[in-house]
Parts: C-alpha cells; structure tokens; sequence
C-alpha cells in the first residue's frame, strides 16, 4: 500500500518513502522542476535524479551535507542538470562536507560535469565534491548508517544513450524508478512485484514510454501501484493517469510536486 501526503517532508521513522521534487519534462514549469526526487528509508537520504530546479526543493527535507548519496539515471539536462549548481553549494558556500557526496550516474558523468564546470586550463575539481561511482547493468550498493539498510540497484535500460533504471529496497518494500527509457525486459524484470512503480510517460518518442506503455510495463511487472511522471507536455497529468489505467487494473496517480509516498 502506498499513501500520498502533502507533509512538510519524509519521517524520520524507517518506512521507505519518496518525495517529489519535480516532474516536469523538457524544461522546468512556473509550479513544477523536472525530474527530481528523495528516497529516504531508516535515515538514509537519496536524491535520486537532479533535473533543472530539484535543489531548491530538496532542501525543504535535507542540506546537500545531510545526503547519503546522489543518483543520476542518465545525462540529458533535465535529469542531471542541478548537479552542476550543487557543485558550487557542496564547495563555495555555507556548507561543510565530511567528505564528497557519494555519486551514481553513467559512465563519463565526471568528464561532463567538468566540462561544464571548467573555466581555466586546470580541470574543475568536481571529485572535491563528488565521489563519483559509474553505473553499470546490474549494479548494487547499501546506502545509509542506519539500522536499515537501503539497497539500490541499478539495470541499464533502452535510451538512445547510457541510462539505468533503479530499484530502492528497504524492510522488505521496494520501489522502483524507470527514469528515461522505451518499454524493454530490463525494466519489467527490475521492477517485478515491486511495490511501486515510478514511471516516465513521456509520449510518442520511441525512447520513451507512452502512458500506455506505462501502464503495460506496470502489469507486466504486476507492480503494486503505478505513478506516472515525467508527463509530455502533449497531456495533463490527469490524462496521463487515465490512458495509463486503460492499461493497468491496480491504483495509479501522478507525480505531483510536493508529493510523498510511503511505500
């Protein structure tokens, strides 16, 4: 089961939750950044996507120096884009890393981000901030100091680019998220009997899923439930919600901004 609240941020207990910083896609909207969210689970604190406008939200729950780790799907700019204004936060402002910031993402994401950040012949120290960990189909880590640990596991899915799907486990409940991707086997095999799916529904791009094909991926993963995100601008949310349930039978919603699901 998985409740929907509009509280002021995760609880501190040890249910698995994920909040939602923003859902938009390309860019962000007057109410609504693009593709951002926090995974929490028995203190541990994930922000998973950094898509153009997420880090303002994400500190109404946690400072960049309270992050257990960072997860980036793939490197177009409505997904990773806020990683290059958390650089300048993690190293030139008011706060005080232990160490960097655990980062997750494709391969190259180091490089990319450097080219941005670079304004000198000396290459920008974005390892200062980051400790940057390249994804691989498959991979896996525990995140999180707590007594219940938060495992992540990451497929590589069908983009036109490199791209990872995750799944987040904790107590015996699990979410999973497609980030970008067409309909393929990996995604229906990461996300089998997860309790929650997180779905992109982008449109009629072949690199995406249509609500449709949300819902499809949703039953045949026999998801819990299905919430839509990263809705093409072509519909409305409500629109989206309704094709993707001519596809699937159980509950299904849509990423609204501010929303936080226990899983």
């Amino acid at each position: 089961m998985v409740e929907s609240s509009s509280a002021p941020g995760p609880g501190p207990d040890s249910a698995l939750r994920l909040t939602v910083l923003g859902s938009a896609t390309p860019y962000p909207s007057a109410d609504n950044p693009c593709s951002g969210y926090l995974v929490t689970a028995g203190g541990a604190r994930v922000w998973v996507d950094a898509g153009t406008g997420t880090l303002g939200p994400l500190q109404r729950y946690v400072r960049l120096d309270g992050l257990d780790a960072i997860w980036i799907s793939h490197l177009h700019a409505d997904h990773c884009a806020d990683l290059l204004t958390a650089y300048y936060g993690a190293l030139y402002a008011d706060v005080r890393l232990a160490a960097p910031i655990p980062l997750y993402g494709p391969p190259g994401i180091a490089d990319r981000l450097a080219d941005f950040l670079t304004n000198s012949a000396r290459r920008s120290p974005v390892e200062s901030a980051f400790a940057v960990t390249e994804l691989s189909d498959g991979h896996r880590v525990v995140v999180g100091s707590g007594a219940l640990p938060l495992t992540l596991t990451s497929r590589a899915v069908e983009h036109g680019m490199p791209a990872f799907a995750l799944r987040a486990e904790a107590g015996g409940r699990s979410l999973v998220y497609s980030g970008d991707t067409a309909p393929c086997a990996a995604l229906t095999e990461l996300a089998a009997d997860c309790d929650l799916l997180l779905c992109e529904a982008e449109g009629d791009d072949p690199a995406h899923h249509t609500a449709e094909q949300a819902g499809a991926t949703a039953a045949a993963a026999r998801a819990g439930r299905l919430v839509v995100t990263h809705v093409g601008r072509a519909l409305t949310p409500a629109e989206a919600v309704a094709r993707a349930a001519s596809r699937f039978a159980g509950p299904v919603g849509h990423a609204d901004p501010g929303a936080v699901l226990t899983v």
